[in-house]
């Protein structure tokens, strides 16, 4: 029976997938986030987080008198420093949302919600078939090393460059984009590491149109 021969086949599959390029790293399947990726999801997830924290309609008051007789300042919270730095609070724990999706080469390999790959295994371990990743079947769903280092390329970002996010915040955000301003106008010196900031994953339904073209092409075959 052909489900009799499915372990050895995923398992060969997975480590023709994980099999390496040019570096040791790549050769044990590993292949980190560049600075071009770090950056890329550090500023798409504090624009999304700001985009959260900027509904707020509240004015606060800032600063501060000993007698109190002296009025604070009064200013709209979705522009205030206060807001900011709220924003930018454990911003870098949302990269541990994402997965690492091994089935696309470029930088949308870095994306939230379980790879094509996995949703495969899970399938089949539903089904009752038996499949040997050689890690227990309770961390296939962990952050993979690839995640979890970029957590921390994201947070030395983070501190590399407080000030210029500050300025965007503060002057340019209405004028560009975070990914404009930090990622392409300063962390990024060169165009040609810039080439991931143009990379985006396709709409479900043409991603859908694209693996049922690549089914038909095999059948043909």
């Amino acid at each position: 029976m052909l489900l009799k021969g499915l372990p050895v086949f995923v398992a060969l599959c997975v480590v023709l997938q994980l099999a390496g390029a040019d570096s040791p790293e790549e050769e044990q399947g590993v292949r980190y986030a560049n600075r071009c990726e770090a950056c890329k999801i550090l500023a798409t997830e504090l624009e999304a987080r700001l985009g959260e924290t900027g509904k707020s309609h509240d004015v606060i008051e800032i600063g501060y008198s000993v007698d109190d007789v002296k009025p604070k300042k009064r200013t709209e919270y979705r522009r205030s420093e206060l807001r900011l730095l709220e924003s930018l609070e454990n911003v870098c724990e949302r990269v541990l949302e994402y997965n690492l999706h091994k089935e696309r080469s470029d930088s949308t390999r870095f994306a939230k919600g379980m790879s094509q790959t996995f949703q495969t295994l899970h399938g089949l371990v539903d089904k009752g078939v038996k499949v040997d990743l050689g890690i227990p079947y309770e961390l296939w769903d962990k952050p993979p090393v690839e995640v979890t280092q970029m957590k921390t390329q994201c947070e030395n970002l983070l501190e590399e460059y407080e000030e210029t996010i500050s300025d965007w915040y503060f002057k340019h955000q209405d004028e560009k984009s975070l990914k404009k301003h930090l990622c392409e106008d300063h962390v990024l010196k060169k165009k040609a590491e810039r080439e991931c900031l143009k990379e985006q994953l396709a709409p479900p339904e043409a991603r859908k149109a694209k693996k049922e073209k690549a089914k038909g092409d095999k059948e043909e075959l």
